[in-house]
Formats: C-alpha cells, sequence, structure tokens
C-alpha cells in the first residue's frame, strides 16, 4: 500500500473509531479533553508507523491499546504530581482489570455505555448550545474543526475556541462522565436530543450561504440519531426524533433542483423520494408509539412528516390531519415557529382566508419579527387570494431577512412572478418553517 493509499485508510478508520476511542479513554482518565489528547496522540503514532509497517488486521484496537498505554502513564503522572500513591495504585489496578489479551474485546469493551457517556458529556446543558454542537460534532461525530467550520459559515478559530472552551468548563465544573439517571436523565436526554436536531435542521434548511442544502450534515445527525437509538432503545423521543430525521432526509434529492436551486414540497417529483427511508422512519414511528411516546415533541413532527411520506401527490395530503397534529403539538411544545406551521396546515385544510387571519395573528410576536419565513408565508397565502401587489412585497420583505442566497433567489423569483398574475383559484405552493418542506 502506497503512503497516500495509507494516509486515507487512517483517515477512515479514524472517522469510524474516534468516537468509540475517545468515550472508551474517557472512562479511564475521567477528562474528556485529555481523552481526545490521548486519542490523537494515538493518531500520530498511527500516521509514522503504519505507512511502514502496514495497516493492522484490527486498526481501531490497535489505535485503543496504543491510548491505553498513554493513559496509564498520563495516570501515572497525575499521581505523582498528586502525590497520592494509593491513587495510583487504585486507577493503575482499574485499568489494568480492563485491559485484556484480546485487543478487539477491548476495543468493544462497554462501548455502548462508553458512547453514550460520550454523548451526554458533549450535550451536557452546562454549556451554550453552539458549544454543544461543536463538541458533538468533534467528539461523538468525528468531524474535524474545519470541516465543522465549512457546515456552519463560521471562521475555524471560532470552532476551535468554542471546542477548547467547553472541555475546559466541562473539567472545571467536574462534569461526571455518566449517563444521568431518575429525574435528570429526561432533562439531559432533551438536551441531547436538541442538539441531533439542531445539526440535522442545518443540514435540511441552510440558514445561511450559498446551499439551500448541506446534506452531510444531515447524514451525520441521522447516523448520531441512530446510535442513540439503539443505546437508548426505551427511550420513545429518541425514536421520535430518527423517525423525524429519516422521514425528512428521504425527500433530500427532490429539494434540489438541477441548478441547486430549491424544490418546495408541492413542486416536488415524488418519484425521487427515498422510499427505503421513509420506511425506516415510519418503522422508527412505529416504534415511538409503542413505547407510549405518540404525543412527544418530535414523534409529532414524524407523525406530521409521515402524513406528507404516505401522500403519492400533493393533492392526497391529508392537511386536515395534519393541522390537528399541529393542534396538539401547540400544546406540548408551544413555540412561535410551531404556530407559524400550524396556520400553514390550516390555510392549506381550510382555505387561504383562514391561514392568512392565523397569521395575521402572529405579526406582533417579538421572536418573528426578523424570521423571515413570517413574511414568506403571509406573501403565499396573499398570493392564493389574488391580493399580488401585497405578496410581492412580503417576499421581497422575506428576501431581505433570510441569509441563505438560494432562498432568497426564490423569493424575488416569487416576488416578480405577483405582477399580472391570474387570480389564484386553488392551493399552489407552500413554504414552512424549517423541517416541513
Amino acid at each position: 500500500m502506497t503512503a497516500p493509499d495509507t494516509h486515507r485508510a487512517i483517515e477512515a478508520v479514524w472517522r469510524i473509531e474516534s468516537a468509540r476511542l475517545i468515550a472508551g479513554l474517557t472512562r479511564i482518565v475521567g477528562d474528556v479533553g485529555a481523552a481526545e489528547d490521548l486519542a490523537q496522540d494515538a493518531l500520530v503514532a498511527a500516521l509514522e508507523r503504519w505507512p511502514e509497517s502496514g495497516v493492522p488486521d484490527s486498526p481501531g484496537a490497535w489505535l485503543m491499546a496504543t491510548a491505553k498505554h498513554r493513559a496509564i502513564d498520563l495516570l501515572r503522572r497525575r499521581a505523582l504530581l498528586e502525590r497520592k500513591h494509593e491513587q495510583l495504585g487504585y486507577e493503575l489496578e482499574a485499568v489494568q482489570e480492563m485491559a485484556v489479551p484480546d485487543l478487539d474485546a477491548a476495543i468493544d469493551d462497554h462501548v455502548g455505555d462508553d458512547l453514550l457517556r460520550l454523548m451526554f458529556t458533549a450535550c451536557h446543558p452546562v454549556l451554550s448550545t453552539e458549544a454543544r454542537v461543536a463538541l458533538t460534532l468533534r467528539l461523538v461525530g468525528g468531524l474535524t474543526t474545519e470541516e465543522i467550520a465549512r457546515a456552519f459559515l463560521v471562521p475555524a478559530s471560532t470552532v476551535a475556541q468554542r471546542i477548547v472552551r467547553a472541555k475546559r468548563t466541562l473539567a472545571e465544573a467536574r462534569v461526571r462522565f455518566e449517563v444521568p439517571r431518575g429525574a435528570e436523565l429526561a432533562g439531559r436526554l432533551s438536551s441531547v436530543l436538541e442538539v441531533l436536531y439542531l445539526v440535522f435542521n442545518e443540514g435540511y434548511s441552510a440558514t445561511a450561504g450559498d446551499d439551500w442544502m448541506r446534506p452531510a450534515l444531515c447524514e451525520d445527525a441521522l447516523r448520531l440519531g441512530r446510535i442513540l437509538a439503539g443505546l437508548a432503545p426505551e427511550e420513545p423521543e429518541v425514536h421520535g426524533l430518527v423517525a423525524l430525521m429519516e422521514i425528512q432526509a428521504s425527500r433530500s434529492r427532490a429539494r434540489v433542483g438541477p441548478s441547486g436551486e430549491p424544490v418546495l414540497l408541492l413542486d416536488q417529483n415524488r418519484a425521487r423520494w427515498d422510499h427505503l427511508l421513509i420506511g425506516r422512519g415510519l418503522e422508527a414511528l412505529r416504534r415511538a408509539e409503542e413505547l407510549g411516546g405518540a404525543e412527544g415533541p418530535y414523534a409529532l413532527q414524524a407523525r406530521i412528516a409521515a402524513c406528507h411520506a404516505r401522500a403519492h401527490t400533493p393533492e392526497e395530503t391529508d392537511w386536515k390531519r395534519i393541522a390537528a397534529l399541529y393542534d396538539v403539538l401547540a400544546e406540548v411544545a408551544p413555540s412561535p415557529v410551531v404556530a407559524l406551521n400550524r396556520a400553514v396546515a390550516i390555510g392549506m385544510a381550510f382555505g387561504p382566508a383562514v391561514g392568512l387571519e392565523r397569521v395575521d395573528a402572529l405579526t406582533s410576536e417579538p421572536l418573528l419579527r426578523s424570521y423571515h419565513l413570517l413574511p414568506a408565508v403571509r406573501g403565499d397565502l396573499l398570493d392564493k387570494l389574488g391580493r399580488f401587489e401585497e405578496a410581492r412585497a412580503e417576499f421581497e420583505r422575506a428576501a431581505s431577512l433570510t441569509r441563505n442566497a438560494r432562498e432568497r433567489d426564490l423569493l424575488l423569483q416569487r416576488a416578480a412572478a405577483c405582477a399580472g398574475r391570474p387570480v389564484v383559484t386553488g392551493p399552489s405552493r407552500e413554504r414552512k418553517a424549517p423541517m416541513s418542506s
């Protein structure tokens, strides 16, 4: 194998094994920052040795064995510095008990528990939302700082600072490497799910930049969600979120046109939807419902997405059921964005005049004043009512608020189309908040 081939193999191994490696090392040393440093040291060792010796048969086990030796050295240094010889003996004994002759077994030892602990640690509420997202993508998702920066259109230095501060905050707060129990579990789990949801949303409807979607982020969030569902199989909202992401991701190919332009839900070629992902999503939704989570916030959104997935044509969409599900969601997880989505569904189910009345009731909502989808939805409803000049103004306002170039172009096109347009007698297009188109 040539050196470039070896380096590509090492990159592939790292992407697959890094989360498990960092999780296992965090269990040993009790510090996620130190664990990542140890894992990076093992990676450097691989980069130095594998081009000459070749990639080992069990590369993940090799990395773990190398990192464990370095972890033992770290524990020895800590103990000497702190003059805690008794603690040194205890820690070394604990590490030695974990080391078994079979390195393949060693890499898998406690892997499920460790990955779950790592996910809960990276998403700890003591961290800001931005820090949780960056740390989760770095430690659990295996993304580099540069990849995270490109995905969220921020400087790499900003992401690096967030990660450094996050690890320092976790260490200073003495966050334990554990899965919380009892009442604390629900709050901590909601933080993990929120991070995955945010990552997926950013991939599905990019908030800024030149691309309508960033599919790699959707894939990362979905991959982590599937891992979490396997590690926490009895948590209904985990399955609800996975169901939502699977069904939404099924539309990805149909949401972008040949030149990268956005294609909205009612204009999409449904033959291009991925029916394997739809099937997986419906199965995850069934699991969430069996566990009693049918009315969890993510499961409710998945049930709404399932209504679209089951409709072979836009005309077959059961908008009255969707509106009813939004009624429940508005009670379970009230928010201005949910209220806006609900108004869209009501407009589709009962006519644009009724929908516009609901949207107009939201125009004074402070959190929606700079939200470009409020005037976009209002413009769509006014367009359907034949109030073209008002619709044009709303589309232009929406275009001025969005930071996504593709979406801006679409909104300006809709504004231009309002001039001299004949009266619309039935529903044409719709545009909803993120996770809906």
